[in-house]
Parts: structure tokens; sequence; C-alpha cells
């Protein structure tokens, strides 16, 4: 029987960010680091389960030390690009969102003869070998960031137990497992060793112009929570008159950057959320569209300010910009007074949107 690989990313410190953060924000952050693994899956690894924080993949050859050294650093780089994409885009002050940096992984391989199990028509990995990659995991190496390999493996590949280059140092480790002694090599991967994938970084609008609209209002309900409200494209529409339907990604944070379409009589605008610069303890943020005729850019900001530990005051400002005097004239003449009367029809929906809510938590 030729030889497998097992190969399991197990995202470190899953439990404690799951457990005292915010659970949807968290459970969005876990799911978009699962993506990211996944996508940077580079040597056609099968992926069997998705274990909660961990993916479990097998392959039924192994691949060369080298592609194997790479895809490892492969999975590193595309992980921690994205932290630092949410760390550098985020505009949410959540536990969830502040503290996924501090997110980190470990990579555990082995090989041997792999035996299968077919389940409702899935054929997946069993037996011994499982077992052993599962055990690993639960080490005794002094990180939270590396690479382990079992014995096996390296003897597999031929690679040295203290093999040494750019990124990687490996030393000797050992724990034992009802009874049974299992040896392995590790390598702490440092990040700045990392060549981090560049990213979009979204700049903070500047506007030299007092707002066109400006609305204000008093929420029962702490800012930050009044924030997720906001900005969840999934209850957009208890709030938010005359719209058909919100399209985005269900999966995804919203942060700098994010879009989302809102469809209205089967025409679709085109959003992406920005910011800009707001007064000490505030929290900006900001749609921009360039769809919607007559405008050529509208700007919304939601600016909110803690008042106390459950209540705050956001305010509303929007912006746009027209190019054309006939356009300025048309949205004197018909737009502004159709957006201030839908966006105050918004704001009372919110504010009865929150009261309902709280009332159900009580």
């Amino acid at each position: 029987m030729s030889k497998s690989l097992l190969f399991i990313p197990d995202i470190s410190g899953f439990t404690e960010f799951i457990q005292t953060t915010e659970v949807e924000h968290s459970q969005h952050v876990i799911s978009e680091l699962l993506e990211v693994l996944i996508e940077a899956n580079t040597e056609e690894l099968q992926l069997a389960e998705v274990e909660g924080d961990a993916l479990f993949f097998f392959k039924e050859e192994i691949p060369s030390l080298e592609k194997l050294l790479a895809q490892v650093e492969t999975m590193f780089t595309a992980f921690y690009s994205h932290l630092k994409l949410l760390e550098e885009n985020r505009i949410c002050p959540c536990h969830a969102c502040a503290t996924a940096p501090n997110l980190q992984l470990k990579i555990i391989i082995t090989g041997g003869e792999l035996q299968f199990i077919t389940v409702q028509n899935n054929r997946k990995p069993f037996g011994s070998m499982v077992i052993e990659a599962h055990r690993l995991l639960k080490n005794s190496v002094d990180s939270n960031n590396y690479v382990l390999m079992s014995k096996e493996i390296t003897k597999f590949l031929g690679l040295p137990d203290n093999y040494q280059s750019r990124l990687y140092d490996f030393k000797k480790g050992k724990d034992e497992y009802d009874g049974k002694q299992l040896n392995y090599i590790y390598s702490i991967i440092e990040k700045k060793e990392l060549k981090l994938k560049p990213f979009s970084q979204a700049k903070k609008i500047k506007l030299d112009q007092p707002p066109s609209l400006y609305f204000t209002k008093e929420f029962p309900i702490s800012a930050t929570d009044l924030l997720t409200t906001i900005t969840s494209f999934a209850i957009r529409g208890e709030w938010v008159e005359g719209v058909d339907r919100f399209e985005y990604n269900e999966q995804e944070v919203n942060r700098l950057g994010t879009e989302h379409v809102c469809v209205i009589n089967n025409k679709h605008f085109d959003f992406i959320t920005v910011t800009k610069e707001g007064k000490p303890g505030q929290i900006v943020y900001g749609e921009l569209t360039t769809t919607p005729a007559p405008v050529d850019e509208l700007y919304q900001f939601f600016i909110i300010s803690p008042i106390s530990n459950n209540s705050c005051k956001l305010e509303i400002e929007i912006y746009w910009k027209a190019k054309s005097i006939v356009k300025k004239i048309m949205i004197q003449m018909v737009a502004k007074r159709s957006l201030y009367k839908s966006t105050e029809t918004a704001i009372n929906n919110l504010f009865t949107l929150v009261l309902k809510r709280a009332i159900q938590i009580i």
C-alpha cells in the first residue's frame, strides 16, 4: 500500500476567541480564515472535514519535501495576510474584530498507510493514522504558531531533524499518548519571515463641504451594538424600506472596502464601506455609491457617540457630489426631498427595531 499524507491546519486560540467575543463576528472571522486556508491549498489536498477551528486534509500520495514545505509557507502567508487585512481595514470595535489579529496557526503533518471508511457515499480517512494525527495536535510545543511533522513523515521525506532555512528551524520533540511515545520535529514560524500579500487599504474620506442632509437621534443601546445593527445587511431590510433585497457576502465581516448591492425595482445600486475622521470616542461607519442618478457620488455616514454603557447618539450625515448643473438642479428639485424622507423613515424604523429587540432580550 502506498504512503498517504494527513495535513491539519488548526487555528490556535479559537476556543478562547469564540467564548470571550461577540458570537456572530467571531464566527465570521473564523469562517473567513478557514476559507483563506482552503484557497491556499496548492497541492490539491483533499478536504475530509472542517473540524470547527481546523481543516482535515489528506492526499493519497506524499508530495516532495520542497513542495510540502512550500505548501506550509503558503498557508501561513495567506493566514497572516488575511489577519493583517482584518486589522488594517476593520471598522467594528467589538472584541471579536479587535482581537482577531491575536489568532495563530499550527499545522500538523503525518503520513503512512491510510485506511478509509465510506459514510453516506463520502470516503474519508479512518484508523490509527488519523488518531495519531489528532493526538499530535495536543503536544508540548511551547508555542501556538508552528508546523509539526511526525517522525514517520520526516523519514519518508528525508528531512533532517535539525533542518534550517530562512523560515524553518526544526527541533526534536516527543510526547507520550496512552503509553506510546510519538516522536516529531517542529519549527516555530516567525511572522516577520513571511512575505505577506499586499492588499488595498481603504483611506479615510475627506470632504471639504458641510453635509447636504443631517439627522440625529439618541438610542437606548450601546454604541457597539448599534453599529452591529446598522452594519448587518441581514437585518437591513427590517428598517430600510423600499428595498427588494441586499446582496452581500454572508460569511464576511463588514469592513472598509466591503461591497454590497442594494436592489430596488430590479435596479442594482453598488455600495462600498468607507469611513472618515471622527471625534475621539466616536465610531464612524460610512457607505459610498456612485450608481444612483442624478448624483455622481453619494456618501452616507453613521456617526455613533457613546452616552453611557446602554445609550448612544446617532448622527447621520449625507453628502453628494454632482458635476453638471442639470444634475444639481434635479437633486434640489426631486432627489433631496425623497432622500430626506426615506432617511428619516429609516431612522425611526431603526429606533423601533432597537426597542423591539431590547424588549425581547428582557
